[in-house]
């Protein structure tokens, strides 16, 4: 019950290069190193509020676009949340977060019960924070759900700063996570009836 819980995925195709590195049972700590700034910041974010480490490296043809990175770092990611949480056992499965940046307010709610979905409710007044296209946070988010086999519920309530509402959505994302890793003693094998996850 006290292993830590850790994992290091790589991906490389002939669009991207990305490895992940995770322990859920960090202080977090993050090194972030993607072509994207505004992600960066975001990831780093994840990191702090989840109380993980965090560590990624990814490299990709943004000049042709840079929807094969952003997808890509969010199937390794979730990869990682998978591997690190083995057979889940002992662990809360159920995370909620809402989480307020200034105007803004967002809020997550997500089981890592095994079964892959994304409900995404985020709207903004503008397509781009400086060079980064606000679209692919959806895609990104996406691709974490399906490998690492969660249900992501993630809704914007209401702001007027694009990096405001994004922010409040990666902090939740990560309150969130962090609940639901959580381990409790009172709970025997996998939290839930079938006796699997």
């Amino acid at each position: 019950m006290n292993k830590i819980r850790k994992a290091q995925v790589k991906r490389k195709t002939r669009e991207t290069d990305i490895s992940v590195s995770l322990n859920l049972d960090g202080t977090g700590k993050a090194k972030i190193n993607t072509p994207f700034p505004f992600l960066n910041h975001m990831l780093e974010l994840v990191a702090r509020h989840g109380l993980m480490d965090l560590s990624i490296i990814a490299k990709g043809d943004i000049e042709v676009d840079a929807h094969h990175t952003i997808e890509d770092l969010g199937i390794v990611l979730g990869q990682a949340i998978g591997k690190a949480l083995g057979k889940k056992e002992g662990i809360v499965r159920y995370g909620f977060a809402r989480i307020p940046m200034d105007e803004a307010c967002a809020e997550v709610s997500l089981d890592l019960g095994g079964r892959p979905f994304l409900l995404y409710t985020v709207r903004t007044t503008q397509r781009k924070i400086q060079n980064f296209d606000i679209s692919l946070v959806e895609d990104f988010f996406r691709a974490t759900a399906d490998h690492a086999r969660l249900s992501l519920h993630i809704a914007a309530l209401y702001g007027r700063n694009p990096h405001h509402i994004l922010e409040a959505v990666f902090k939740a994302f990560a309150r969130a996570l962090r609940e639901a890793v959580k381990r409790d003693p009172r709970v025997k094998g996998v939290p839930s009836s079938k006796g699997k996850l």
